[in-house]
Parts: structure tokens; sequence; C-alpha cells
């Protein structure tokens, strides 16, 4: 593939990548780090050959999003390849990030991957603190997903419990739970369920704890499920909510969503739980007028009934939310749609709240100052 100088010099100054440079991306895809992304792309051998392809190769509609004012013109927080992008405050006060990483995730990967900053800008890289290779039990055996797979995909880490814990899941199905064996946010992790435990169907696991201890977790769409006590499994049987005035809109939803789930629920992946006010947020991915957003729906019960189903953030779909220590609500952002200003980076959108508790993309804040 031939890149347009230009071109690329136009999208790293305008994406404030500083360490890309014009000359290491005309070499071929980088042959080496492919399960990785971190530190950032310069060290490990320049951007894999899917980043060439969704943010240097033209394409017109890339941007739309900000250019139409549905979201602000948002810059990666660092230059690493990143999807799934999520964000916890530790209970050290630090931000500490995580999402699937690698060349390819769509194929293999090496494990879990983290980040962590004092303030939300300067990031340090805390390196790989789970090996598939080295840490894996289940999450070892190769897998057939159309071709063989072993990549793991959209883990998050939590802080619950006064414990750090990693929710992750495998092609084509199949969802774990790691929790730090020292208390600290780099592990070591071992299975939290016991041995070679694991919950055998379905994808991107989720936690949140409640204002009284009670963790649940949360997967796909949008299931819910009450943890036990010592977190080594489920409590009960897990709950899918239902919708109030479902949206019926087929382009409010991911073309099997009508066909699958008749356009009942929130969003067909990517769930995500947080609670403002008394009131529950279940949040969740779906394709939305051709974007990739986080639609959220609110209810008074965490097992519902939810209603308002609405798009949140534009093109900012399977990530997670968190209030910030200055009291600022954000939602976390990678980019997965042609709309979206860059895909598979890690970033933030700043969001507000209206009277009636729905969600609202937010423009100006002084983190952007």
């Amino acid at each position: 593939m031939k890149l347009n100088l230009m071109s690329l010099a136009l999208f790293c100054s305008a994406f404030l990548i500083p360490n890309i440079s014009v000359a290491q991306t005309q070499v071929k895809p980088r042959t080496i780090n492919l399960g990785i992304s971190g530190p950032d792309m310069e060290t490990i051998g320049g951007p894999s050959k899917n980043f060439i392809k969704y943010n240097i190769v033209p394409n017109a509609q890339r941007g739309s999003a900000v250019r139409t004012g549905l979201i602000p013109d948002i810059k990666p927080l660092f230059n690493a390849q990143i999807r799934d992008t999520q964000i916890c405050i530790g209970g050290d006060g630090c931000y500490y990030l995580t999402g699937s990483t690698g060349a390819d995730i769509w194929n293999f990967n090496d494990g879990v991957e983290l980040w962590v900053s004092d303030d939300l800008k300067k990031w340090d890289y805390m390196g790989l603190v789970f090996s598939i290779e080295k840490d894996g039990t289940w999450e070892k055996e190769w897998k057939f997903h159309h071709h063989p797979v072993r990549a793991l995909w959209a883990p998050e880490i939590h802080y619950v419990k006064g414990n750090y814990f990693i929710t992750l899941s495998m092609p084509p199905g199949g969802r774990g739970l790691l929790k730090s064996s020292t208390g600290c946010p780099e592990g070591p992790y071992v299975n939290a369920l016991g041995g070679d435990n694991y919950w055998p169907t379905d994808i991107d696991g989720s936690l949140f704890e409640d204002e009284d201890g009670t963790v649940y977790y949360l997967y796909g769409g949008g299931n819910i499920v009450r943890m036990k006590d010592d977190m080594s499994g489920f409590a009960e049987e897990p709950v899918k909510p239902v919708l109030l005035s479902p949206d019926t809109i087929a382009s409010h939803h991911a073309p099997s969503c009508s066909k699958r789930r008749n356009c009942s629920d929130i969003g067909h992946e990517g769930t995500y739980m947080f609670k403002r006010n008394g009131l529950y947020y279940l949040t969740a991915a779906d394709q939305y007028e051709g974007r990739y957003s986080s639609m959220v729906a609110i209810s008074e019960n965490i097992y519902g009934p939810y209603r308002m189903r609405h798009e949140a953030v534009p093109c900012g779909g399977g990530t997670g939310y968190f209030k910030d220590k200055n009291g600022q609500w954000w939602c976390s952002f990678f980019g997965n749609d042609s709309q979206a200003p860059f895909r598979e980076m890690p970033a933030i959108v700043p969001v507000g709240f209206r009277e009636d508790g729905t969600i609202h993309v937010v423009f100006e804040t002084s983190f952007n100052k």
C-alpha cells in the first residue's frame, strides 16, 4: 500500500499523534509485537495494517460526527491502537485504562494491557498485566471462529470490594473474571472463579458495585446477575431487563436486531452500568444511523423496567462511563465507524445530564483548555 505523504502528515497533525513518523509508516506493516499495543505505536514498530486502513486511507465520511456537531473535536489520549476503551478510578485515586489491544484482535493478541494516569492527560504504560500464555487457564485454548483464533476481547478493570477485578471475553463466546492476588492494579491476576472455570457463552462482561456493596455482573447487550459475596460466581440466574416503549426504527439498531431481538433491547453488545442520583443507567452499544453509539436507558430499579432509550454518545459504543475526581462525567471512546474522527484509539468524551436524567454530550470543559 502506497501512502500519500501529505495526507499522512495532515492526519498526524490533526489528531495530535506526534510519535507516528511519516518514514515509519512507509514501510510494510509491522511484523513484531502484533499481539500488544503499548506503550505506543512508535515503540512497537509503527502502526498496524488495520490502523493504516482505518485512519490513513482517505474516507470522505471520517469525522462527520464532529463536523455536524454530534460530538466535540476530541483527540486520542495517546497513540496506541485500542478498541473497547474503558477507564476506572482505582483505590489509590489514579485512573486506569484498558481495552482490546494488538494489531488485529479478531485473530489473536497477548492478553490485558494497562495504562495509568493521575490527571487523564499524561498516561504511563504499566505493561501486560495478564498474559494468556503465562497466566491463562481456559484462555489458552485456540478456538474456531471462522478460522483458528485466540484473542482476548473487551477487558475491563474495576475496583470493587477493595480489590481490582478484570472482566474479559474470548471469541466465539466465553467470559471470565480475574482478580488481583495482591490487591494491586498490576496484579498478578488469577481466575476469580477458581481453577478452569468460566462462563462458556456470550461476550462483553462488566461489573457494577451498588451503594450497599452488592456487586452485579453484566454481559452481552444488558444481562444482569448478582454476584456471590466472595465474587466466585453467580448468586442467582441472570435477568434481561424489560425496556419500556422500545425504539423500533430499524436504522436505530444493528441490522441483526430486528430479526433476533425485535428491536426491544437497549443495545446488542458492550453493556455497562453506573448509578447517579438514585437512577441506574444501563448502557450498551448499537448501530444508530450508521454510528456505533452508546445507547442508554434509565430505571429506579436495577432489574428494570428501563425507559427512555437514547443515543447518549454518538460513535461512543462499546465503552463505559466514569466520574472524574472533579465531578465531571465522561464516556470513554475508541471509534468504530466511518463517522468517528478516528478509529481504534483511546479517548474520552465529556457528558452531562438533562433534567429528565438523559445523557448529552458536553462541548466545552476545562479539560480541553
